[in-house]
């Protein structure tokens, strides 16, 4: 059964690139959007076993996504990792601290992406 992989990101470019990445891996299936209130809604529906979230997005950002998905009972179990640009060791902190299982860099490699979120869905499910 494959790893069912949700995308969250207000940039439609770097969405298209990052879907396509993450279906090199055979063992993911991929699903994107564009805004937090999308994620909520695709997260409750579809169930992912992990959400890529950005953090900077108009109307809902990726910690108020975040915090909402944390407060439904569908959605407070599925790990989240943020993808961002802000990755300062203090910024990396406050986003643990808030229940994100791992960051991911923005620009990130979109060879190496499926990797790293390989081994953070790794973490995730110990």
């Amino acid at each position: 059964m494959p790893a069912r992989i949700l995308y969250v990101d207000d940039e439609d470019d770097i969405r298209e690139i990052a879907q396509m990445s993450l279906e090199l891996e055979p063992e993911f299936e991929v699903r994107s959007c564009c805004s937090g209130m999308q994620a909520l809604a695709d997260a409750a529906e579809w169930e992912p076993d992990l959400i890529l979230l950005d953090v900077m997005m108009p109307d809902m950002d990726g910690p108020e996504t975040l915090k909402r998905l944390a407060e439904s009972g569908p959605t407070a179990s599925i790990p989240v990792v943020f993808i961002t640009a802000r990755t300062q060791t203090h910024e990396v902190e406050r986003y643990l601290a808030m229940g994100a299982v791992g960051v991911i860099a923005k620009p990130f490699d979109p060879l190496a992406l499926a990797g790293e979120v390989k081994n953070l869905l790794a973490l995730s499910r110990r």
